[in-house]
């Protein structure tokens, strides 16, 4: 089995996360290798939160998880690509289908589309 070549930005790797029928890009994560392991295993969206230093299962709060339908792997071994079904219909935790609902247009920003979900209810925050 291939792996990931963790080494060259200190043990992670980015790991961009795709709609599998759709195409569209839903987020942007970062995997260490146990990650990268358990994703595997599990057939679970798993990442390394940064600013929590832990391994972060996508949905485990919010139900709102990440199948893994394909994995790919860059030429140079250093990002993976995962093709996924987005259970719940939302993968960002501000409620939104993407990470990437703010659009940059003439110098000012715009939200695009509608959450999904109010995050207070289902975080409590």
């Amino acid at each position: 089995m291939m792996t990931p070549d963790f080494d060259k930005l200190g043990g992670l790797i980015p790991a961009i996360v795709q709609d599998d029928e759709t195409g569209e890009v839903l987020m942007l994560a970062f995997m260490n290798q146990q990650a990268w392991e358990a994703t595997l295993k599990t057939g679970k969206a798993t990442y390394w939160s940064r600013t929590r230093q832990e391994l972060w299962i996508k949905g485990q709060t919010s139900g709102h998880q990440q199948i893994v339908k394909e994995i790919r792997v860059d030429c140079d071994a250093d990002t993976v690509l995962l093709k996924i079904k987005q259970l719940g219909g939302a993968a960002c935790h501000t409620g939104h289908r993407s990470c990437f609902h703010k659009k940059v247009e003439n110098g000012s920003v715009q939200i695009v589309g509608e959450p999904v979900f109010d995050p207070k209810e289902v975080y409590g925050k």
